[in-house]
């Protein structure tokens, strides 16, 4: 195809001046359609939860979309459609010019069929977002691909739908080589959601990893220094949220630590905002796990109300640390890490691959000890997948490990052992490190050893307004009938849930109560065969269940 040649013709053109694509003014009237694709059910949306909530219905605000929307040239209209909250309409398709998308690899279905019912009503697709800057040959049916991050080519993507909103006569790529600084971003546009639809908020501070892990593509696709937000663009953010009635806000950054020196100052403004706030407002983030080293971040992440971490453990063998290049989980004893971590109020979850050349026979039963003695509580288990543009998939093409039709399995990867023993393996730990008795006793732990290491707010009846009284009432009613009187592990359920009543614990109780609902329901469809073993899968599963749920969106 010609795209990649006139996109590198393009380049020249650039981003010139102070800021072109902030200050860009179009000539013509144009009607953009963001749509942003369902996911499908994996481990990581949390979508079991979402009953309980009531009004929840998505996990998070999809924040790429929402900046590239707040982008748009005020002189063009604009409608929002996340298809977690509600489905895009055939009069919305009708309306628009224009359809932008965007989405991560778990999305890939959805993209196409957005993309299909966007063709039938005759409009022009732009796609953008991580899937895609990835590997956009996974994308061949769609018309403009804008790979990368805001910059240059968000511009020129922008002049080209200014100049014409036909359909091109072969697929064009437009690649970012410029990109818009991070301090020049655009508040996402909250505006155009209702933030209570969604579990948690997000909010990006910094993209950029500076590690080079063989399976990860954070540092291919947006560099190994990580480029930052101003403070005041972060609080600006967490105020708008805050306001929409977000209580739990999760930073999406590929790392909250990529730069030590930049998170201490971020966590500065975020202290004296939770001061203001008076710590209405849970925080969360995923970093390397060399954080437990900063003692002093910890220390301010505790003032500035982080709650929870994600931490890409992937393993607790040494020998396949050091093989993935991951040297940075070893710079403590991980269990030492751990612990420094609850230490500061911060529950830990954690990543964990499994099919590494490095397993053996007696992996599984490892990662199942391992669980019980970390006591941490969320374990995001998947079997390996070799995404584009990382050195693990250059490394097994080249010793034709790489399957490139793998639509009927949930790994691209030829493994060292059988992919039905992986697979096995698999659904096994999940089985056990998610089986009521198991996850209940982690939860345990932290209510013992983390969570009274929390700061508390200072005037905590000043949040017991009528609306949210109502809300917890809702939840609490929810909770019970669902997990305390109908669900079959409601024993472990009241141990917890007096527990925490007692020591007036309410927020930690529905979190946990709604948190372990998830992981428990999710766990057994896993064992049932009904889930991905990995959230890259492209194989379809549970396919008239997803599309009632769409329907009913």
């Amino acid at each position: 195809m010609s795209s990649e040649s006139l996109a590198l013709s393009e380049v020249s053109q650039g981003i010139q001046g102070s800021d072109p694509l902030r200050t860009f003014k179009p000539r013509h009237k144009r009607r953009i359609l963001c749509a942003f694709p369902r996911y499908s059910y994996s481990f990581g949306t949390f979508n079991h939860a979402f009953p309980l909530m009531g009004d929840v219905k998505g996990f998070m605000p999809p924040q790429g979309i929402l900046v590239i929307t707040a982008l748009i040239p005020e002189e063009w209209e604009i409608k929002f459609v996340d298809e977690n909250i509600e489905r895009v309409t055939p009069e919305e398709f009708a309306w628009a010019d224009v359809v932008f998308v965007s989405g991560m690899h778990i999305q890939r279905h959805r993209i196409h069929d957005l993309t299909r019912r966007a063709h039938d009503a005759g409009k022009v697709v732009a796609l953008g977002g991580p899937s895609v800057s990835s590997a956009p040959d996974y994308y061949p049916d769609v018309d403009l691909l804008h790979c990368g991050e805001a910059g240059d080519a968000t511009l020129r993507l922008f002049q080209r739908i200014d100049e014409t909103v036909e359909r091109p006569g072969e697929q064009i790529v437009y690649r970012t080589v410029e990109r818009l600084p991070m301090s020049e971003f655009p508040t996402p546009a909250y505006h155009r959601i209702k933030i209570r639809d969604y579990l948690l908020g997000s909010v990006q501070f910094s993209s950029g990893c500076p590690y080079t892990c063989e399976f990860c593509d954070i540092p291919s696709l947006y560099g190994r220094n990580p480029r930052l937000k101003t403070p005041e663009q972060v609080v600006c953010e967490l105020d708008q949220l805050a306001d929409g009635g977000c209580v739990s806000v999760y930073f999406v950054d590929d790392n909250f630590i990529g730069n030590p020196k930049a998170a201490e100052s971020l966590l500065d403004a975020l202290i004296e905002w939770q001061k203001r706030r008076d710590c209405q407002v849970r925080l969360a983030c995923e970093a390397t796990l060399n954080m437990a080293g900063h003692t002093r971040i910890l220390e301010k992440m505790k003032q500035a109300f982080f709650t929870n971490c994600f931490f890409g453990i992937e393993t607790p063998d040494p020998k396949a640390l050091k093989a993935m290049k991951k040297g940075q989980n070893m710079r403590m004893p991980i269990l030492e890490a751990v612990q420094t971590v609850n230490r500061y109020g911060i529950e830990a979850a954690s990543g964990i691959i499994m099919g590494l050349d490095t397993d053996t026979d007696e992996t599984p039963q490892a990662l199942i000890d391992f669980a019980e003695v970390s006591q941490i509580p969320i374990m995001t288990v998947n079997i390996l997948y070799a995404l584009p543009n990382t050195a693990l998939y250059t490394r097994l093409e080249k010793d034709n490990r790489v399957l490139h039709d793998a639509e009927n399995r949930d790994s691209n990867i030829v493994f060292l052992q059988p992919y039905e023993t992986v697979v096995r393996n698999w659904q096994r730990v999940i089985g056990k490190v998610f089986s009521p008795t198991e996850l209940y006793a982690r939860y345990a732990y932290n209510a013992i050893h983390t969570y009274p290491n929390r700061i508390k707010p200072k005037n905590p009846l000043c949040q017991a307004t009528w609306p949210n009284i109502r809300r917890a009432l809702g939840i609490f009613r929810r909770i019970i009938w669902r997990v305390g009187i109908r669900g079959d592990y409601r024993r472990h359920f009241w141990k917890m849930a007096w527990t925490e009543l007692k020591q007036g614990n309410v927020e930690t109780m529905f979190q946990v109560a709604m948190v372990a609902h998830h992981l428990i329901t999710y766990a057994r469809e896993c064992t049932q065969g009904k889930m991905q073993s990995s959230n890259y899968s492209i194989r379809r599963v549970e396919e008239d269940r997803e599309n009632q749920a769409l329907a009913a969106a």
